[in-house]
């Protein structure tokens, strides 16, 4: 603003003053031309002088006599200067433009501070209007975020307990989250008792499987090909224990956070590295643990239980042979295996749900369990990376956020 009111004021002024020394020449030709003697404007501001053709103009001051004709106006302080050559002599003018200067400054910086002012004043006020505006709002969102997510508490944002200045808006976005609050807590509702009765109509028959299938593993008389089926039934029960487990924990925080204990790793690292050695079966593969400093976390058991058995699961099913090791650091547990590891393709969609990588298209599994691990990692905050080389094996890696 300043910047175009300063070029306004400087185009200005050339205009006028240009105006002005053509106007005043003129003048000065018109009494000359009516009498050679007539006496010139001469006084503070402004000196004219007449030098008939021929004559000398040694009474003309040196800075204005050898000035080529023109009009000279210069940029500010200086005089401004007017040589009009003609047949009968030449006429040369010199203006004074300090008057005009400080009127032009003083109208230009006083539109300027008008200007700033009334931009003051106008944002100010835009502000406040704003602020006003915004502040019912500002005090819905600061009320929503106090929600418990289970159990949205919808009384603030009853209409008796608005803020007077809630506008119509206001008004109803509090009532279009009152009855998402409603469906929320229904939809809660229905997930708990879906969960309460899914958790024991899944676990009863899954139960009686378990039980049976150890039995008929138990029977010596049984034979060989009978008991390749039992080990996979064995293990398809293990693996859809894991499961449910897992889901019924996704699914319902709050009793989970409660189990919350102080435990050491090696506890549930060692528990499922045993039942990993009843899935190599007669693979020549060696399942180690390594410790290089684990300790204790605080977290409930059976999650940590579901990552690290889902992660040696895969390890174990996917080696041949070679070694599983599982290495148990301060800040992080690794289950590294040596076998047929990932591309980068398959690396990227290793933890979609539902996603297989088996070398023949057949195998067991149902390719949800990296799924699961990095649920339950996001879910407790224990970030879970894989890192896969084609043929040499994956190391699969859930970091402790101590």
């Amino acid at each position: 603003m300043a910047f175009g009111i300063a070029c306004a004021e400087f185009g200005v002024r050339h205009v006028l003053l240009r105006d002005r020394l053509a106007d005043e020449a003129a003048s000065a030709w018109t009494q000359v031309n009516a009498s050679r003697g007539a006496s010139l404007p001469h006084n503070s501001r402004m000196a004219t002088y007449f030098v008939p053709a021929g004559a000398s103009a040694a009474s003309v001051p040196d800075d204005l006599r050898n000035l080529p004709p023109g009009v000279r106006v210069p940029f500010w302080g200086a005089r401004a200067t007017v040589v009009d050559r003609r047949p009968q002599g030449t006429i040369y003018l010199s203006f004074d433009p300090s008057f005009s200067d400080a009127a032009v400054f003083w109208t230009g910086g006083l539109s300027l501070l008008l200007a700033l002012l009334v931009t003051y004043v106008s944002a100010w006020l835009t502000y406040r209007t704003s602020k006003r505006m915004v502040a019912p709002v500002t005090w819905l969102a600061g009320v929503v975020a106090r929600w418990d997510p289970l159990s949205p508490n919808t009384g603030p944002l009853s209409p008796h307990n608005l803020p007077v200045d809630a506008g119509l808006e206001v008004r109803r976005l509090a009532h279009a989250l009152r009855g998402m609050a409603a469906r929320v807590s229904d939809f809660i509702d229905r997930e708990r008792r879906f969960t309460r009765d899914a958790s024991h109509e899944l676990r009863t028959p899954l139960t009686v499987i378990r039980v049976a299938s150890d039995l008929m593993a138990a029977d010596s008389a049984l034979p060989e090909r009978s008991q390749r089926a039992v080990a996979r039934i064995q293990r398809a029960g293990h693996d859809m224990q894991s499961v449910i487990d897992a889901f019924f924990i996704l699914a319902r925080d709050t009793e989970v956070e409660a189990e919350r204990e102080r435990f050491d790793v090696h506890e549930v690292v060692d528990d499922e590295v045993e039942l990993a050695r009843r899935q190599v079966g007669d693979k020549p593969v060696e399942l180690r643990v390594i410790d290089e400093g684990g300790g204790a976390v605080d977290a409930p058991r059976r999650v940590l239980s579901l990552m690290v058995g889902n992660l040696l699961s895969n390890a174990v099913r996917f080696t041949e042979a070679g070694r599983v090791d599982v290495v148990l650091r301060p800040d992080r547990i690794e289950v590294r295996d040596t076998g047929i590891g990932m591309s980068e393709d398959t690396l990227a969609k290793a933890f979609d749900p539902f996603f297989r990588h088996d070398r023949d298209g057949g195998g067991e599994g149902m390719g949800i369990g990296l799924s699961i691990v990095r649920r339950l990692g996001e879910r407790f905050r224990w970030p879970v990376e894989l890192e896969s080389t084609p043929g040499r094996g994956t190391v699969a890696t859930i970091h402790f956020q101590r």
